[in-house]
């Protein structure tokens, strides 16, 4: 029997701002997020990344637009998979924003990026008063670092008892400044520099190295995020026709590891 922790394997299919034109097979609606879901979830993934969009297709922060999301992708996927809402800015919200669609959701799962909601000393009070009330009411806060600059401010955060969270859940965005925004498995190292191993820690990465990126946290004991957000290309270079076969390529490699997958999120995992 393996003794790593099972894999967990996320999907984020559309992000905020692409369109049909970028690839036919975004899913933008609700009815076509919550068919992706269970797509994915056959293919191997344990939780789904949630953008919504406003009838102009527009990135949307919005609690009830949340909840009919939520609602439709767990009729579809069942009681398994973690259902996470992003709280991203995505150039169209501010903090105090981001912090309320959290609070009026009141989602399983959120992510937050640290640089957004404690952009400086004057969010540290209500992002403190955020995540204890995501302790109190349970939902699960995953931390979205950029840059091993942003690991320092979470350690310092903390350090500080403004983040109490002891083994906090953080996903390593790879790529993101480099050149032509395309990653590889190498950026992970100075994030796992500056990290903790005790962390549950999770990858996302941009182009066709996705997949080797993903192949290099399950070796290395952390999880992985791939789908449409970030790239649509198979490991190959091909185009993918639907996030699924980007799940399906991650599931084959942690089977081929011999690490099992995970159905979705578990504290301690």
């Amino acid at each position: 029997m393996s003794q790593w922790p099972p894999l967990l394997i996320a999907v984020a299919p559309n992000g905020a701002r692409l369109v049909k034109s970028d690839h036919p097979g975004i899913p933008l609606t609700v009815a076509e997020l919550a068919r992706t879901a269970a797509e994915c979830r056959e293919a191997g993934a344990g939780m789904i990344h949630l953008h919504i969009r406003d009838a102009q297709g527009r990135h949307l922060l919005d609690a009830d637009g949340y909840r009919d999301a939520v609602a439709a992708v767990r009729h579809e996927v069942g009681p398994e998979m973690t259902i996470q809402i992003t709280s991203e800015a995505a150039g169209r919200y501010q903090a105090p924003e981001q912090r309320a669609v959290i609070y009026g959701a009141r989602p399983a799962a959120a992510s937050m990026a640290i640089r957004e909601i404690f952009a400086g000393q004057a969010e540290e009070a209500e992002g403190a008063k955020l995540t204890e009330w995501c302790r109190r009411e349970g939902v699960w806060l995953q931390y979205i670092l950029y840059s091993p600059d942003d690991i320092a401010r979470l350690r310092d955060l903390m350090a500080r008892g403004i983040i109490l969270d002891q083994r906090p859940s953080v996903i390593y965005v790879l790529g993101r400044y480099s050149a032509g925004q395309v990653s590889k498995p190498t950026d992970l190292l100075p994030f796992l520099a500056a990290g903790d191993p005790e962390w549950h820690w999770m990858v996302c990465a941009f182009g066709a190295a996705e997949h080797a990126c993903a192949t290099a946290a399950a070796v290395l004991g952390g999880h992985a995020r791939v789908g449409f957000e970030n790239n649509r290309l198979l490991k190959d270079g091909t185009p993918a026709a639907r996030n699924a076969d980007l799940v399906a390529q991650v599931a084959e490699s942690a089977k081929l590891l011999g690490r099992p997958l995970a159905a979705k999120f578990t504290p301690g995992a």
